[in-house]
Order: C-alpha cells, then structure tokens, then sequence
C-alpha cells in the first residue's frame, strides 16, 4: 500500500485508472446503467465476439497481489512505468478528445465509453449487427401484433358496453345523446394521443442524435479496446509472477497459521474443561442462592410486621416515656448533688492518706453507688413493665370505645343522608311553589287592570245608555202633543219607554254585562 510507484494492478493507493474493477480504486470510472444507449441492431461497426484471446478484464479476473516481495525493484518500477505511460496515451487519445467535442466533463476525469471502463456488458458487445436487426424486427412485429389484439378486444368489449347502455335508453333522443357524449370523449382522447404523439416524436429525435453520436463513440472505443488488449496481456503476465509470489507467501503463512491453530485448540480445550467445572460449581451455587433468597424474603416479611406492630406500641407509649424522662432527670439531679459530696470526701481523704489507700476507696464507693443505681434501674424498669401491661389493657378498652363510636357515627351519616334529602326535596317544593307565586300575581295585576278597564267602559255604556233612553222619552213625548185626540183611526199606538229603554240594552248593554259577570267570575276563583 506504501508502494510510491504507481502499479498497473489495482490497489488501495493506485493513483492510475485500470480497467481491472475494484472497490477502492481513487479514479472512479463512468458505470454503465440502463440509461446508457449502447449500440444495438443499427451498430455498423463490428464488435469483437466471444473469440477474442484476452478479453477485458471484469469483476472476474483473478485478485491481484502487491509487489513488496519481487527480486528487483528497479526492473518492476521500470515495467510499471512503462505501462502506466500506455494507459495514459491511451485514455488521452481515445477519451479527451470526445470530451473537449462534446463539451460535457464527467467527473474524476472519467470517460463517456463503457468499453473503457470495464463496464459494458460483453454479450451484446459479442453480437453481430445482421443478428440484431433480425431480432428486433422479430421482437418488434410481435409486439404489434399483440398491441393490435389487445386494441381489437378493448374494442370490442367498448362496443358491447356501449349497445348496453345505449338499450337500456328508451328513446332515440336520449341514445344520440349518449352517443355524442362518448364521441367527445374519444374527441379528447384522440388529441391527448396526439399531444403525447408529438412528445415522443421529440423524444426519438433526441435519442436517434444520442445513437448517432454513442455510434462513434463505439468506434472510438474498439480501437481503444484493442490498444488495451494487448496492455491486459502484459499486465496478466506481470499479475502471473506476482500471484507466484503470493502463493509461496501464502504457503509459509499457512504453515504458520496451522501451527497457531493446533495451539490455540489445545488452549481451548483446557478452557472448556474449566468453564465445566466452573459451570458445576455456579449451578449449586445458585441453588443455594435461591434457597437462601427465599429464607430472607421470609425473614424480611416478619421483620416488617415485627416494625409495625412496634411502631404501633412505641406511638402509645411516648405520653409514659416523657413521665420517665422527667423522674429520670430528677435523679440526674440527684445523682450530682451525690457526686458532689464524693469530690468533697475525696479531696479530704487525699490530704489524709496515701495515693493507694484513696484509689481503693474510691473504687470502693463508685461499686457501692453503681450497685444503687443498679437497684434504683431494676425497679424502674419493673414499675414501667406494670405501666405497659396497663397501657394495653387501656389500649383494648379504647379500641372497644372506637368501634361503638364507628357503628354510631355510620348511623348518624345515614340519618344525616335522609334529612339532606328531604331537605333538599322540601327545597325544592319551596322554589316551584314561590315560581307558581309569582306567576299568579303576574296574572292578578294583569286580571286587575283588565278589570279597571271593563269597568271604565261599563261606565261609559250606561251613560250612553241614559243619553239613549232620555232621547227616546222626548221623541215620544213630542207626537204625542201633536195629534189630535179625534183622529183616533190614524193615531199610532203609544209606545212604552219601558220598551224603548229595553231595546238598547238588548243589543248593546248585554255584552257588556256578561262580560262584567265573567270577570267577577274570575276574580273570585283567583285566591
């Protein structure tokens, strides 16, 4: 790889473009995908056949191996050379000269022939333009021939759904109609055939230049595969004496590899026979682990109802604690007070005697003192053993206390969920009664003013009604002066006022007074 000369073959440092295809090859060189035009039938320039002695090297070729090992260095930098300098007249030939016509650079310096690039596919380079042509003649009448049957059925299949529908019409108006709407589709569909018509003419034009110009680019690329021919020929005979001296490498290397490999399975096997072992051991291990796993998940579970239950009696034993820390702090008191008298006598009886004397006594006294306290602690702890068994006993009278008082209390709830309801039904009642208040005093001041007003006009009627009648008695009054007494055959007969008052009201006053009686009647049933 470190190699500074550039080698024909291959490799990961190779600075020159080679027709032998690998993947880290620096100058990558144009694929040839489905777009590319490649000669077809219309290829008048022959292409070398199947026949060919040396054929261009592929993915196929056998793998090329460095030359860090061959005998002189001088002699395979000089054929490397040499070779590289070829390629190089050849690719400038034969690749530049279409670029700077077409005036399209590819990139990496790539050429626009496939041929060059190892990548064409060597079948339709290998066929011969009579034998193309003939089969795309082939290929081309059959094509039509089933496009023309598919067109006769897709016909015919239109034609008959046609007639259906047009049957299923009842009068020959609504059928011309029918058929006048299909000829304008079809109308439509003509000229949408002929927008895309003219498009693809478009097309085939660009792609008949295409061919034109990849033609002589397949011609150039003949003359270039023969040059590069003759330079894979020489690169296989220099590939031939690197592969020999790859293969004596790879000889010793295997030699070396069985050797590393026989070592390392006897390795192996002394692992393995230490991972059984190991395995044995880690199996009973973790049978005891689970075991005991299952003991402390035991264990856990008392220790957590042991702690409830203990925090339980130490919440009704703190009012106790705190009476014991007070007659506790008491005898501190008292205790200091002692301690005080001890440093007096010790202080005395240093003065008095010797230093051994004073140590034993005052060992002695603190044994007497610590023997009191001793005494003093055991009766402590036996009156606050009394104190707890009396705080239980309390404790379970209070607990009995408590659930009466529960039981009571879910009695009372229940009684205070009836009266809520009713409360709240009699709520209730309460609003729908003061609604039907107010409407009915709605309706009374309405019923009170109508009232006011009938009675305006009752009032205004019998006015009326006296002015009528006081008409009437002058008018009967006035005739009666007039006539003569003699004249008794042409006298009219007297009219009664009575009569003549009654008739008014007949036809007037009536209404008013039934109206007058209906809303008394009213104003009575109001309350």
């Amino acid at each position: 790889v470190a190699d500074p000369v550039p080698l024909p073959v291959s490799t990961v440092a190779d600075p020159v473009p080679l027709p032998v295809s690998t993947v880290a090859d620096p100058v990558p060189l144009p694929v040839s995908t489905a777009a590319d035009p490649v000669s077809t039938a219309a290829d008048p320039v022959p292409v070398s056949t199947a026949a060919d002695p040396v054929p261009v090297s592929t993915a196929a070729d056998p793998v090329p191996l460095p030359i860090s090992t061959v005998g002189d260095p001088v002699l395979v930098s000089t054929i490397t050379e040499e070779l590289s300098r070829q390629l190089e007249d050849i690719l400038n030939t034969y690749c530049l000269e279409d670029n700077g016509e077409d005036g399209v650079n590819l990139p990496n310096g790539q050429s626009h022939c496939p041929v060059l690039n190892g990548l064409a596919n060597e079948k339709e380079l290998d066929v011969k333009p009579g034998e193309v042509k003939v089969n795309a003649g082939g290929a081309e009448k059959e094509k039509v021939r089933i496009q023309e049957k598919k067109k006769v059925k897709g016909l015919g299949k239109e034609i008959t759904l046609l007639m259906q529908t047009l049957n299923t019409l009842s009068t020959p108006e609504e059928k011309l109609a029918g058929l006048c709407k299909k000829y304008a589709e079809l109308l439509e569909e003509q000229r949408n055939n002929q927008k895309q018509m003219r498009v693809l003419q478009k097309k085939q034009s660009q792609l008949v230049q295409e061919t034109d110009h990849l033609r002589n680019e397949h011609s150039k690329a003949i003359l270039a595969r023969s040059k590069l021919e003759s330079l894979c020929r020489e690169l296989q005979r220099h590939n031939r004496t690197l592969k020999d001296d790859g293969m004596q490498r790879a000889r010793v290397e295997e030699e070396k590899r069985k050797e590393v490999t026989s070592h390392f399975q006897v390795t192996l096997n002394d692992i393995q026979a230490q991972m059984e072992q190991h395995n044995e051991r880690n199996a009973s291990l973790r049978l005891e682990n689970s075991e005991l796993a299952e003991k402390l998940k035991k264990l856990i579970q008392q220790y957590e109802l042991r702690e409830e239950h203990i925090d339980k009696v130490f919440r009704h034993k703190e009012l106790q604690q705190q009476l014991v820390d007070a007659k506790l702090h008491q005898a501190q008191e008292l205790l200091l007070e002692s301690e005080d008298r001890h440093h007096r006598e010790k202080d005395f009886l240093l003065k008095e005697a010797a230093e051994s004397q004073r140590m034993c006594e005052l060992m002695k006294q603190q044994e007497v003192h610590l023997k009191q306290q001793l005494s003093l602690y055991t009766e402590k702890f036996e009156e606050f053993q009394t104190t707890l068994s009396k705080s239980n006993e309390v404790f379970t009278t209070f607990k009995q206390e408590m659930e009466k008082m529960t039981k009571k209390i879910k009695k009372l709830e229940k009684e205070t969920t009836m009266y809520r309801s009713r409360w709240e039904s009699s709520n209730k009642a309460l609003l729908n009664m003061a609604e039907e208040k107010t409407l009915q005093e709605r309706e009374f001041d309405s019923l009170q003013g109508k009232v006011g007003r009938l009675e305006k006009l009752c009032r205004a009627l019998q006015n009326e009604r006296n002015e009528l009648s006081k008409k009437v008695q002058d008018l009967s009054a006035g005739p009666l002066d007039d006539t003569n007494p003699g004249d008794e055959s042409t006298s009219l007969p007297p009219i009664d006022s009575q009569d003549l008052q009654a008739k008014p009201l007949t036809s007037v006053g009536v209404k008013s007074v039934g109206v007058c009686n209906s809303l008394r009647n009213k104003m009575e049933v109001v309350p």
